[in-house]
């Protein structure tokens, strides 16, 4: 009886022991899956604020999800990057149909499908102030022919805090007619000149518009949430910008497949989409669009990099509103370099776009 009663009190204290351990273990086993909320696209140009949702799954490999405190610093793109450019030396060129540098691609409206805005409509004067002529110069000028910028009548620049305390009237009086300001990256980054910029080119008589670098490490919705977050929704404002391509000086170092990549894009832009009521444009250089946009977004504005060729030669077939042709560009009112872009459009298409009205031109 006695050494029945030890046995079975030993038997018994080894089952409640294994039974601890195993509750132990499987604790420490739970996994965390991250994921954000997305919209179904809409057929029409524009969604409502309501839509069917479906979810953007990313692995993120965060200590604490949630917790921007827990994670590594994310990378400021323009910390890494030569302080004149959104985006590393062209690098990459497509075949392309011949386009003799003697022939001038003709100009047509806009290429681009902007949606109608939520805000009310301003009225037509308050569009678009008049157009400044080219008075800018280039360190490193390229000889593009007759299909050279110059032949376009609208130019502008897009700036960041690299380009320091901007003189705004003198950078118009130059010939910026519009401006894209570096506002945010990934899901905690703000640009810190960003709410000055904003502020002084508006007052300058620019039309501005905000940008946001893309952090592949980060996912889509938070990001989207954190540039709505810093971005004021204004009437008059251009359409927000997604920033695109692949940064080598990044401590991210991830690079998505093509999927992924147009999956996450495409929860970015839905947000901003319902919330701004206007359709986004895509920025990207050559490299990034060779590896994942080919063909994608047809129905999307884009601003293509193209510093040494015409973008017809870069990305054959591909329609676009703005080309950054420089990113030497210098001029009064800022120190150092800038980056030069010009709008797709003579200035009839240039006021009917940026007052919300939809225009579509074939690619050059």
């Amino acid at each position: 009886m006695r050494f029945s009663g030890v046995v079975s009190f030993v038997l018994a204290s080894l089952c409640l022991a294994g039974c601890s351990s195993t509750s132990g273990m499987d604790a420490l086993q739970v996994p965390s899956n991250e994921t954000t909320s997305s919209v179904v696209r809409p057929s029409a140009p524009v969604a409502a604020a309501g839509a069917t949702a479906e979810t953007e799954t990313t692995v993120e490999t965060t200590s604490m999800a949630g917790d921007a405190r827990m994670r590594p610093p994310e990378p400021v793109a323009d910390d890494n990057a030569p302080p004149f450019s959104l985006a590393e030396e062209e690098t990459v060129a497509f075949p392309a149909p011949n386009l003799p540098d003697s022939v001038e691609p003709p100009v047509q409206p806009a290429a681009l499908m902007a949606p109608p805005k939520r805000l009310s409509r301003a009225a037509p004067a308050m569009l678009a102030g008049p157009v400044t002529r080219y008075g800018f110069r280039d360190a490193k000028p390229i000889n593009f022919g007759r299909a050279s910028p110059r032949h376009l009548a609208v130019h502008g620049v897009d700036v960041s805090r690299w380009q320091g305390n901007v003189n705004w009237e003198k950078l118009r009086a130059q010939g910026a007619n519009f401006a894209y300001i570096k506002a945010t990256d990934g899901g905690d980054h703000l640009d810190p000149l960003f709410r000055t910029n904003w502020r002084n080119a508006d007052a300058a008589g620019l039309k501005r518009g905000a940008y946001h670098f893309f952090y592949w490490c980060r996912t889509a919705g938070e990001q989207a949430d954190w540039f709505i977050r810093n971005v004021p929704r204004v009437e008059g404002a251009l359409p927000p910008v997604i920033d695109v391509e692949w940064n080598g000086e990044s401590s991210c170092k991830r690079r998505p497949s093509r999927d992924t990549v147009l999956e996450k894009m495409q929860v970015f832009m839905d947000k901003l989409e319902r919330y701004y009521g206007q359709r986004p444009i895509i920025y990207t250089s050559p490299d990034f669009y060779r590896d994942n946009l080919r063909g994608a977004f047809p129905d999307y504005p884009f601003w293509l990099r193209a510093v040494a060729r015409h973008p017809s030669k870069v990305y054959p077939g591909r329609k676009w509103v703005f080309w950054q042709y420089s990113g030497s560009g210098l001029s009064h009112g800022v120190r150092g370099r800038i980056d030069l872009n010009v709008f797709h459009g003579d200035e009839r298409a240039w006021r009917a776009w940026a007052g919300g009205q939809t225009t579509v031109a074939d690619a050059d």
